[in-house]
């Protein structure tokens, strides 16, 4: 989809929801991707070699923290190949007949896309063994001693998968795709680059300073970058109506009004953050005790909120447990911690 397509696609929506812009604000192609250059290069060759052989593309896995484009490369990938796209998640596919049934019903070539991959049970990912190794479906028919097991030949398919944890894949499955590329989080520049693409096809006007501050404060992620985009433009449309334009000062408005701060934190960063720092001496502290701490399930800040603080360089985690870094007692003025508190709590 061009992205004169993509602003007829919204013109046509009277007030379309995040599923239709995320659609029409996703890439479509590899040219159209910005950023995780060496990953789009890398995957360019993989996909002309296959075409070139006229053979379905190696299984892939792409990981990486939530919002980074995993979902993208997917639709990529089988929009480079020609091929249809089939799009399931881990946790959707319950048993070994869900996944047995999508397995079977697959063409020559089509990309099978499963997010969080690593939430398959254990059941079902035995049955993608030899499915991706060898394009086999192993069936048990029957029940008790008249059961036997049957072997169906699969087409040879694309298995692309996503995942946010890499490390609770097994081996066994991991070792079985041809590729595996973890998706960085994106540089500020790379930020305004997809932020200026995205108010052309919103028919926004953002000016260049606002389109800085929004990318500074989207924590290296074009999804929140975008969500951000629509929020300050409601912001400016509410203040001054809709088609005006959006310079930094109504940008940092808008940001300052979501609990989106200079660097990026919004209220659960800082919350945890200054638990840490204020509850705890700056750590070390465990992740059940910081959840408890901030009203949070631990998934979330394992999953969501730690990944960016690390890669910022505002926590550690420790074997003791998690740490509050001297960059984070800078940003946040708390004083050095108490000679040999750290030893009497923990």
């Amino acid at each position: 989809m061009s992205e004169l397509e993509g602003r007829a696609a919204l013109a046509g929506q009277a007030a379309p929801g995040d599923e239709r812009f995320d659609e029409v604000l996703r890439p479509h192609s590899l040219d159209e991707m910005i950023g995780q250059d060496r990953l789009r290069e890398n995957l360019g060759v993989f996909v002309r070699a296959a075409r070139e052989r006229g053979e379905p593309l190696d299984h892939v896995l792409f990981h990486g923290p939530p919002g980074l484009g995993k979902t993208s490369l997917a639709h990529v990938v089988a929009r480079e190949m020609g091929a249809a796209i089939r799009v399931t998640s881990g946790p959707a596919i319950e048993r070994a007949g869900d996944l047995a049934a999508l397995l079977s019903n697959l063409e020559r070539g089509e990309v099978l896309f499963i997010d969080e991959i690593h939430r398959l049970p254990a059941a079902v990912e035995e049955i993608l063994y030899p499915a991706m190794e060898e394009f086999k479906l192993d069936l048990l028919v029957g029940q008790g001693p008249g059961a036997r097991s049957i072997r169906l030949d699969l087409p040879r398919f694309t298995l692309v998968g996503a995942t946010t944890r890499a490390g609770l894949l097994g081996s066994p499955l991991r070792d079985r795709f041809g590729w595996s590329a973890r998706l960085e989080y994106y540089p500020v520049p790379d930020l305004e680059r997809i932020l200026e693409r995205s108010a052309r096809l919103l028919g926004v006007a953002l000016a260049a300073d606002a389109c800085g501050e929004v990318a500074r404060r989207s924590r290296g992620t074009p999804r929140i970058a975008n969500r951000l985009l629509r929020r300050v433009r409601d912001f400016a449309e509410v203040e001054a109506g809709p088609g005006c334009a959006i310079e930094a000062a109504r940008a940092r408005f808008a940001l300052e009004r979501l609990d989106v701060d200079a660097a990026g934190f919004d209220r659960l960063d800082r919350a945890l953050l200054l638990a840490l720092l204020e509850k705890f001496d700056g750590g070390p502290a465990g992740l059940e005790t910081l959840a408890a701490a901030v009203g949070e399930d631990k998934g979330t800040l394992e999953d969501v909120v730690e990944p960016f603080l690390i890669h910022q360089g505002f926590l550690a985690r420790t074997p003791r447990g998690r740490v509050a870094t001297p960059h984070a007692r800078a940003y946040f003025g708390a004083p050095e911690p108490s000679t040999g508190t750290q030893r009497k709590l923990f």
